[in-house]
């Protein structure tokens, strides 16, 4: 758009300029004492300098730059506005076309010359007109020439400065280009990089939920199945009818309850002890039925501020909690277990210890390859939720489990 600007100035400007200056002369040629000769002459140089614009204007299209026909063009132009300066002053409206075509029709060592010369033009205008009379008209016109040279070499400079914020410009949209392309590049790549991890997330995904629903049914029919065997062993041995109908009543009891907790697991559902209690007093209710189950006193004790957390959360810690009761039932022959739910700054704690026969936890791990599925189970419950899992124990001297998860508060 600028460009467009400037082409139509240099093919129209110095015509309107021309005419601005013989208007200007006619209305004061009185004043500056223009005669009939020197009418003839300025006609005559009018004339040449609008024949000349008009060669110009069609030799310009096939010399866009500097070439010996835009000197040509250039020196002539120059000559008739001096001549019509020198007859008018006010000719040098035609003369100021010189300061904007020096750069384009003249080569660089030029440039500086050419701009000189024109200034010389209009420092004869501004001080009264060419020659200048006496020693002051002579004085002014120095120190009009070196005003105009002055500000010369200031719009030069700006002139500069725009050009270099102009090559700035154009490298930094060349830069952008180039940032832009490889950045389409790096959105195209993270686009299939992002299907790829989709696939996989969904492949993780189900091997997840196959995790979850094994530890599900281990923690729900199978500690149910063990409380049930538990209770038909008691009957079994009982030889008091109503003892063993108690004990009846309590193993239909854990077969109900084991089929509900299946068929919530499966569906994905929070535990049934969450559905109408906080989770401390669901972990007392589970202890104390577990201590009423077994015969083995047990105590649980809840530190810090008790708050709401998230479903998750919960459900994992009641999860943990009942696999350690149910390893406690199979393997700890403890007399006192204990359970402290800790709540701390940013964190949640979960202790469990028993004064069983304990065990060697590296010993179990180099026998079964892991550390069994209960243990490994509760590992990953905590560790799903950006949790931890500890297990401290040797023989004779009991176990303490400790798991610890981020405190993330209900919503």
């Amino acid at each position: 758009m600028i460009e467009r600007r400037w082409g139509t100035f240099h093919r129209w400007g110095p015509y309107v300029l021309l005419g601005v200056g013989i208007l200007m002369s006619a209305a004061t040629s009185g004043v500056v004492g223009m005669g009939p000769g020197s009418w003839y002459v300025a006609a005559a140089l009018v004339g040449a300098a609008l024949a000349l614009q008009a060669w110009w204007s069609v030799l310009a299209r096939s010399r866009p730059g500097p070439s010996s026909a835009g000197i040509l063009y250039y020196a002539l132009r120059w000559a008739i506005a001096f001549v019509l300066t020198w007859i008018n002053p006010f000719f040098a409206f035609f003369a100021v076309v010189g300061y904007f075509g020096a750069e384009r029709l003249l080569p660089p060592r030029l440039v500086k010359p050419g701009l000189f010369a024109t200034a010389i033009i209009m420092a004869g205008s501004q001080s009264g007109g060419l020659p200048p009379d006496e020693k002051l008209g002579w004085t002014v016109f120095g120190g009009l020439l070196a005003v105009n040279v002055a500000l010369l070499a200031v719009f030069a400079h700006l002139a500069a400065q725009e050009d270099q914020r102009a090559l700035d410009a154009a490298a930094t949209i060349v830069e952008l280009e180039r940032t832009n392309s490889a950045l389409q590049q790096a959105m195209d790549e993270n686009a299939a990089l992002h299907a790829q991890l989709l696939l996989q997330a969904r492949e993780a995904g189900v091997a997840d939920e196959r995790r979850r629903l094994a530890a599900e049914i281990h923690d729900t029919i199978a500690q149910g199945l063990t409380g049930i065997i538990a209770q038909l062993q008691v009957v079994a041995n009982a030889g008091d009818e109503e003892l063993a109908r108690e004990h009846l009543g309590r193993a239909a009891d854990l077969a109900r309850h084991s089929l509900g907790e299946a068929r919530r697991s499966v569906h994905n559902l929070s535990p049934t002890a969450l559905e109408h209690d906080a989770l401390p007093e669901a972990l007392k209710k589970t202890v104390m039925e577990w201590a009423e189950r077994t015969g083995v006193r047990a105590g649980f004790t809840v530190t810090g501020p008790a708050e709401p957390l998230h479903e998750e959360i919960e459900a994992t810690l009641l999860r943990i909690v009942q696999e350690a009761l149910s390893n406690a039932t199979r393997h700890a022959d403890a007399t006192r277990l204990g359970v402290t739910l800790s709540y701390m700054e940013g964190e949640v704690a979960l202790d469990v210890r028993d004064d069983g026969r304990g065990f060697d936890p590296l010993a179990l791990v180099q026998r079964s390859g892991s550390g069994g599925f209960g243990l490994d189970g509760m590992r990953a419950r905590a560790e799903r939720i950006a949790g931890s899992f500890t297990v401290e124990s040797e023989p004779g001297n009991g176990t303490a489990l400790s798991a610890r998860v981020p405190l993330v508060r209900h919503g």
